[in-house]
């Protein structure tokens, strides 16, 4: 999969860079894997705004997916590859050997008519999710689940994938997108590959329109409002407004806001990498 440069032919397309999707193969979605999405606005059920800059956008339905991969020694069978507005990774419809249908995050490489499956026994190949107790070290995975039976959490969107380190008693040892390299229970699933469309954090969109398509609409900056707005806000010409923070006094650079008591901490071997 690759990019595409667009002439500026108007002033809309001067800048942009799309993903050329030559790896979908219908864009059709699957009726009974549909569920309505109805528009919030970034409005709680009083209607008061608790959501800044969230409105409008196109309309959607939701995809339903399986992030628990629970059909075990059931063989499925991949019969497309689609497009997800809900997601940045693509996702790939399974249809298995009992005549039941699945949206899965598609791995990037699989193809229609693909044969995966999932449970014990199976062997590490494209798609397949196993166990991490049954996954071989330094594999590369993704769809990885925090909790035995939850159902994938972690490393789900496009062009993301961990790597499976080490095995050290009842936990596999993950190292993570970010850098964070922590313990997770070899009872959770995996799934084996790296995520599609790698290309997704390529692209520019190049205009405000765009973005109002995706349902987002304009963000102020804090400096460019008074005090009684932002804490950054107020002073006389363009002044810089003093250390980066929230709308609520919350730093945003260099302040810790994890919780140092959080019960998963003790499983958190390193943390991710700052950025510099």
């Amino acid at each position: 999969m690759a990019v595409k440069k667009y002439n500026p032919t108007t002033p809309g397309t001067r800048f942009r860079v799309s993903v050329i999707y030559d790896e979908l193969t219908t864009s059709t979605p699957e009726k009974s894997l549909l569920a309505k999405i109805y528009q919030k606005a970034g409005r709680n059920n009083t209607g008061k705004m608790t959501v800044r800059n969230v409105g409008g956008g196109h309309k959607r339905r939701y995809r339903i997916i399986d992030f628990k991969r629970n059909k075990f020694g059931i063989p499925g069978t991949i019969k497309s590859v689609e497009y997800d507005p809900n997601r940045t990774a693509f996702i790939a419809l399974v249809s298995y050997a009992d005549g039941e249908k699945r949206y899965i995050v598609a791995p990037d490489g699989i193809k229609v008519g693909d044969v995966i499956n999932s449970g014990e026994g199976v062997s590490p190949d494209l798609g397949n999710a196993l166990y991490l107790s049954e996954i071989p070290l330094g594999s590369i995975i993704h769809n990885i689940e925090l909790e035995p039976g939850r159902g994938g959490v972690m490393t789900r969107s496009a062009g993301t994938y961990a790597q499976l380190a080490a095995k050290d008693g009842k936990y596999a040892i993950i190292k993570l997108p970010s850098g964070e390299t922590r313990m997770v229970l070899l009872t959770c699933m995996a799934t084996i590959g790296t995520v599609s469309n790698g290309d997704h954090s390529l692209q520019n969109f190049a205009k405000a329109g765009r973005q109002r398509w995706k349902g987002r609409r304009p963000r102020v900056r804090g400096v460019a409002m008074n005090p009684v707005d932002h804490p950054m806000g107020g002073g006389e010409g363009r002044s810089s407004g003093g250390h980066p923070r929230s709308r609520t006094g919350i730093m945003a650079k260099g302040q810790k806001t994890r919780n140092r008591n959080k019960y998963s901490s003790k499983l958190i071997i390193s943390k991710k990498k700052k950025r510099r």
